[in-house]
């Protein structure tokens, strides 16, 4: 039977993969927000927006990981039920925000200057945060532990995403779509939407994100 000192190691692990998310996270939108910004790829902002809001998210899993190694038994505490508060009104206006904005573009015709950043960061994103749900799964299954598990189905939502900007700034790199920009910026808002949806659900609740 492991003891808590056998899972010490994988504990830390977990948080190092917690915090790792967070650091990239930061890079990744203050990246991609300027040059979607300068490209005036809507569909590129947006992901660089969302990614934002995913560090408000991961410091409440880093600090769940702090929390369930030393209590495993122990629930979402008040400090993480703030912190899916502010992500899921973080969602919310995000979601408000690409709509009207993504509208907007396509009443005056608004094409991007460019998508081609869309498509390096979306492809270096795949196998990033890829590489993490695999990581995160396996440190998971080897603890026994559902919040950290679904901690890795919350980091393949960020893959769908990723493919979405992929599709999105490919083919308007590619045949010059009309309208792909913002086609790619409204699928981004579906799953951010669902995401302030489950950050609400989940602040009232004791269920694991992404995995009930």
């Amino acid at each position: 039977m492991s003891t808590m000192t056998d899972k010490k190691p994988l504990y830390k692990v977990a948080l190092g993969l917690a915090v790792f998310t967070i650091i990239y996270n930061v890079l990744e939108g203050l990246v991609s927000t300027f040059l979607g910004f300068e490209g005036e790829s809507l569909a590129l902002f947006g992901f660089g927006s969302d990614s934002f809001i995913e560090v408000i998210s991961g410091l409440g899993i880093a600090h769940m990981i702090v929390r369930i190694q030393n209590n495993p038994d122990s629930h979402r505490d008040g400090f993480e039920r703030t912190a899916l508060k502010i992500t899921g009104m973080a969602f919310y206006s995000l979601v408000f925000g690409l709509i009207v904005t993504s509208i907007y573009n396509i009443w005056t015709g608004h094409k991007p200057i460019t998508t081609f950043w869309g498509v390096v960061i979306s492809v270096i994103s795949i196998i990033v945060m890829w590489g993490l749900v695999v990581w995160k799964r396996k440190v998971g299954a080897k603890l026994n532990s559902a919040p950290i598990l679904a901690d890795a189905n919350c980091t393949l939502v960020c893959v769908y995403m990723s493919v979405i900007l992929l599709l999105s700034s490919g083919i308007y790199e590619l045949f010059g779509l009309a309208y792909i920009d913002s086609a790619g910026t409204l699928g981004l808002s579906y799953f951010a939407y669902n995401e302030g949806k489950e950050c609400f659900e989940k602040a009232k609740s004791n269920n694991h994100c992404c995995s009930d």
